[in-house]
């Protein structure tokens, strides 16, 4: 999924709920046992639905695989993304003997269709109960009331995207002048080596990126050290997601909201002092053109999600991209502020509706284990499921960021968090109050959650070390008027 499709998925708010009832009497009919060849001339049919077309040939080919093991045919449907569990409920309560037994959804709808009885708590024969075939992050994502009420299949997430070419551009050049930094004011001599390799230049933090933009010079094409959407929650999330809870690890606890905390506001200061450093303007760039600006040699440091690396290898392909890339873990913020990103998992998930449960657990348990083989290879999508090795690095770097990440929550009361902390965060960009937004965010949630109002007690404004200025004249070259200068803080 894309991250205009990971967007939709959180902004859209779903308007009808089924009976809780129906859920609960379905859970009590999930004892199976493995399908065996049918003997009657009318071949058993299931169905599956789901929403992206990027994996129709991959799950053609693999239904047909699944019917030649097992003799039950599968019958896969693409359908709107759009409402999509009401068109799941409607299909589920028709009588046209169409319901669809499994279908594929992210996993921030897992409350509404477990409480819609629309998914069912999986037996042990799923590869989720596997405690080596998933990350806790994949778990966490399909737990809902301490039921695994999903099957990872599929994720996205953020990464650190950087122009592997440049930092060794960037290491080779300090070499042949000794070790010598073209700054001579830099703030952390310290950190100056008579060696330099690339990967020293792969940063921890953004503190790092700021040293290493007044430190050494850019290549002559390079406009910007670092550049990413400020305007998506996708690609912002990562500076307080390691601060604050919006239920818990699963996503689905009530009674875990933090929101507003000194570490929270700490962050926010951050962010907006950024602006200073990377002027970005959100009118004006969004993630196509970041990316665009990145595969033109424009950027070093970015943050991306997994649909860059076919974006850069299919341009690498056609001549466009003459670069070479490298995917890493997101960067904290500075020595004291830690990072966490967010994930969206697409699950598989058993109907509570179905009259055929036990072959579509079945189905569940085989595109689940086969994912790890070739989905990657066949879609552009990355297995929620462990996989010892990929040969793409790029596609592990993703991985390893996903173990690390925050799945985005299932709550119904709180399914407009994201479209609020966006909008926090675009407040802070532009300067107001990084204490006053996030408190006032807290207290709108905590208040929806309570149905009645929640006042926060005010913190004290935490007090932040600046990040060290960067002169962008220097660092860039004359020849980079445009890029706006950098004050001193």
């Amino acid at each position: 999924m894309k991250h205009g499709k990971i967007k939709e998925r959180m902004f859209i708010v779903l308007a009808i709920l089924v009976a809780t009832a129906a859920g609960l009497a379905a859970t009590a009919v999930l004892n199976r046992k493995q399908p065996v060849k049918a003997d009657t001339s009318k071949k058993e049919t299931i169905h599956l639905w789901y929403t992206d077309d990027a994996i129709t040939d991959y799950l053609s080919s693999k239904t047909l695989d699944f019917y030649n093991r097992t003799d039950i045919r599968v019958d896969i449907k693409l359908v709107s993304g759009l409402e999509y569990l009401e068109a799941i409920n409607k299909a589920s309560l028709s009588d046209d003997e169409e319901t669809p037994d499994v279908y594929i959804v992210t996993n921030d709808s897992l409350e509404k269709a477990y409480l819609s009885g629309l998914a069912v708590e999986l037996d042990e024969s799923v590869p989720v109960y596997n405690p080596a075939a998933y990350s806790q992050a994949a778990k966490n994502a399909v737990t809902y009331d301490n039921k695994y009420v999903g099957c990872p299949f599929y994720f996205e997430t953020s990464a650190l995207l950087y122009n592997k070419t440049y930092l060794e551009q960037i290491a080779a050049d300090a070499n042949n002048s000794g070790g010598e930094t073209d700054a001579e004011n830099a703030q952390d001599t310290e950190t100056v080596q008579e060696n330099i390799e690339a990967e020293d230049l792969i940063p921890a933090s953004i503190a790092d990126i700021l040293n290493f933009a007044d430190m050494y010079s850019a290549p002559e094409n390079v406009e910007y050290f670092f550049r990413w959407d400020v305007s998506d929650i996708f690609y912002n999330y990562f500076f307080i997601g390691n601060y604050i809870s919006v239920g818990g690890d699963a996503g689905d606890d009530k009674n875990d909201i933090n929101i507003y905390n000194t570490e929270s506001v700490s962050t926010l200061k951050v962010y907006q002092e950024l602006n200073q450093f990377f002027s970005i303007d959100t009118k004006e760039t969004n993630y196509d053109t970041i990316m665009q600006e990145f595969l033109e040699g424009k950027t070093i440091y970015t943050i991306a999600t997994s649909d860059c690396i076919k974006k850069l290898d299919d341009a690498a392909k056609n001549g466009a991209f003459s670069y070479e890339y490298g995917i890493a873990r997101l960067p904290d913020i500075n020595i004291e502020l830690s990072t966490r990103g967010m994930s969206v998992t697409n699950a598989l998930v058993l109907n509570g509706y179905s009259t055929h449960k036990a072959s579509a657990a079945s189905l569940i348990e085989f595109l689940a284990n086969e994912s790890q083989h070739d989905l990657y290879e066949m879609t552009g999508k990355i297995a929620a499921m462990t996989k010892q090795d990929y040969e793409d690095a790029h596609v592990e770097g993703f991985v390893q960021n996903y173990a690390d990440s925050v799945p985005i929550p299932k709550m119904l009361e709180t399914s407009n968090f994201w479209v609020e902390l966006e909008i926090c965060f675009a407040k802070v960009w532009s300067g107001e109050d990084a204490n006053t937004q996030i408190r006032q965010l807290s207290e709108q949630i905590k208040t929806q959650l309570n149905g009645e109002p929640v006042t926060e007690e005010v913190l004290e404004d935490p007090q932040v070390e600046l990040l060290p200025a960067v002169e962008y004249e220097d660092v860039l070259g004359e020849e980079n008027a445009d890029v706006p200068q950098t004050p001193t803080p």
